[in-house]
């Protein structure tokens, strides 16, 4: 609903250009010169600049006033949304306009053609070289970043010790257009932004603000397209049990696929995810025997397909059944038909008109038939979750699977984890596939808390459980009973402390409950702090904490919350605690 839109529009030129600054005076953008604008934000009462948008002349600007926007989302890390933004029309001499939306939680902009940006003065960066899978690591302070780079969204930028932040990333672009990245222009701040093919239809998006401000935002989702999808009553965030971390072909075995079923039906999972390769299934047996087994057991199952865009040639199939119009409207309908609840489709091949305007028709194609959608092996969301509510998650990460491939994971994985709730997970849903407790082809060496607090730790609409069944079964009772009751859609989400890479604590909150979750990305001991004030009348008198001990799990329960929880090396905490908080639940588990 879009209401309180402040009608005054008049028109500036030349030196009387002034500054438009958000709602409530936290971000400012105004003109240096006359061929660029300037973003600066509040850190503390000191005014930093943190971008400067090299547009082309500007003749003048049209004030469009102030808009706000409510709308709910079903997945994603606040249900009730609300966004407050001052717009502006930029007018150049090209007869172009930038248009410009300032919010108290950073700025967005679109109409530019062929420009640059700079982002000097930051004091730290985590950016990650792009694949058109965007499955890499956000580097700190890259020392190979070089003329023609090309850097994946979403960027991290810092200003000063710890002060201000600011997160570059997309939002909002159409199946008519193609995605944008940054190419580095030198190392000190300077990029260009293009986009990959057609100009792009999307809002630029640069979330400012403090570490807790950045996480906590909805930007992204914020400069969306609204929901083409009326009827939502059927989409429903969940839980889901996962064959292929532990077995990479095991979704052509019916035995093994059975073994996922009767986990998740042991644990009360809603869904399980039968990957690859279902259309080899072996010993006379048909993916059809699979889902008539979850049906038979209350499980909802999901089926995995190659785009067949991206890596085709010895890649796993079923292939070729998603390309035109009538092969994925048939195969759609045999799902639905069917009771499959859900699609995963993967191996896009970047972000280019063709892959973007291909994902679109697969959503609202999926859409007709009440699928779900999962989209792996492609570009991040872009607001897309907001507009076509049935996209659950999308991986665009560096994620557990990894520890199928290399060996690299393994050292370097605690410190990506404590860097993905500042930089991949702060734009949507993230599919990471988390949770492992026993070894992969390549052994992990952080703590079974630590895995267990990325459940919360991330959010994902589809959360797949990664590890075996018989690892998750043999868990003491207070770890299976937190997995069954683990929502995947949360009413809030507030970062409670952290810095990328070394550590992060996060609270979300689905109904009266906060789920409070902290990892430690470093080789030593960590004493973290909670600061329960954050959390709106926390109960800090019921909690239950489970956390590592020397010799495994340790478990407390109607325990008081404490104000300082020690991890232990790689380390992690998972803690639900009762809030006074009166609110409707939010849509899924």
């Amino acid at each position: 609903m879009i209401k309180n839109i402040l009608t005054s529009v008049f028109i500036m030129s030349g030196a009387a250009l002034s500054a438009q600054q958000s709602p409530g005076d936290r971000i400012r953008v105004s003109a240096e010169g006359d061929t660029a604008l300037v973003v600066t934000g509040n850190a503390g009462g000191e005014w930093r600049k943190v971008l400067t948008l090299e547009c082309g002349k500007i003749t003048g600007v049209v004030d469009r006033g102030i808009h706000d926007v409510d709308y709910t989302m079903i997945t994603g890390k606040r249900k009730r949304c609300h966004n407050r933004y001052r717009e502006s029309g930029y007018l150049l001499e090209s007869g172009d306009t930038v248009n410009v939306r300032v919010s108290d939680d950073g700025v967005a902009w679109s109409g530019c053609h062929g420009y640059g940006i700079d982002v000097a003065g930051f004091s730290h960066s985590w950016l990650m070289k792009w694949t058109d899978c965007y499955e890499g690591f956000y580097e700190r302070d890259r020392e190979d970043l070089s003329e023609g780079m090309r850097i994946g969204y979403p960027a991290l930028f810092e200003y000063g010790d710890k002060e201000l932040f600011m997160l570059l990333s997309e939002s909002g672009v159409d199946e008519n257009s193609a995605a944008s990245s940054l190419y580095a222009v030198d190392g000190a701040g300077l990029f260009d932004i293009r986009p990959d093919g057609e100009e792009s239809s999307g809002w630029q998006t640069a979330i400012i603000g403090t570490l807790p401000g950045v996480v906590g935002s909805t930007l992204v989702n914020d400069n969306a397209q609204p929901s083409r999808i009326h009827d939502t009553s059927w989409i429903a965030p969940g839980v889901a049990s996962w064959v292929y971390w532990a077995y990479n072909h095991g979704s052509n075995d019916y035995d093994i696929i059975c073994r996922y079923v009767d986990m998740a039906c042991e644990m009360n999972l809603p869904y399980v995810l039968i990957d690859a390769e279902w259309d080899e299934m072996k010993d006379g047996k048909s993916v059809l025997d699979a889902v008539a087994y979850a049906h038979e057991k209350g499980v909802k199952p999901m089926i995995w397909y190659n785009s067949s865009i991206g890596w085709v040639d010895g890649a796993p199939g079923p292939k070729f059944r998603l390309n035109t119009p009538e092969d994925r409207e048939r195969e759609f309908a045999w799902c639905q038909v069917n009771g499959i609840a859900g699609v995963k489709i993967d191996f896009f091949s970047g972000d280019d008109n063709r892959n973007l305007r291909y994902m679109t028709e697969l959503l609202e194609c999926a859409a007709r038939h009440n699928l779900l959608v999962n989209f792996h092996g492609a570009t991040i969301p872009r607001g897309q979750q907001r507009t076509y509510p049935n996209l659950v998650s999308v991986e665009a990460v560096y994620g557990a699977e990894w520890y199928n491939n290399v060996p690299t994971f393994t050292d370097r994985a605690a410190s990506h984890n404590a860097t993905l709730p500042f930089t991949r997970n702060v734009i949507g849903s993230m599919d990471y596939t988390p949770c492992a407790f026993t070894d992969s082809q390549h052994p992990h060496v952080t703590t079974d808390a630590h895995e267990l607090a990325l459940t919360v730790m991330y959010e994902s609409g589809i959360q797949h459980l990664a590890d075996r069944p018989e690892s998750f079964l043999s868990q003491p009772a207070v770890i299976r009973d937190f997995l069954t009751a683990l929502p995947t859609a949360w009413d809030d989400t507030v970062l409670l402390g952290g810095y990328p890479g070394e550590y992060a604590v996060i609270a979300r909150r689905k109904a009266d409950l906060w789920y409070v979750a902290g990892i430690n990305g470093s080789d030593s001991r960590r004493e973290v702090r909670i600061d329960m004030s954050l959390l709106p009348e926390a109960n800090e008198e019921a909690a239950v904490l489970i956390t590592d001990s020397d010799g495994g799990w340790s478990v407390l329960s109607d325990t008081s919350v404490p104000s300082v929880i020690s991890l232990l090396p790689r380390g992690g905490f998972v803690m639900t605690v009762r809030s006074g908080v009166t609110v409707d639940d939010a849509c899924g588990r």
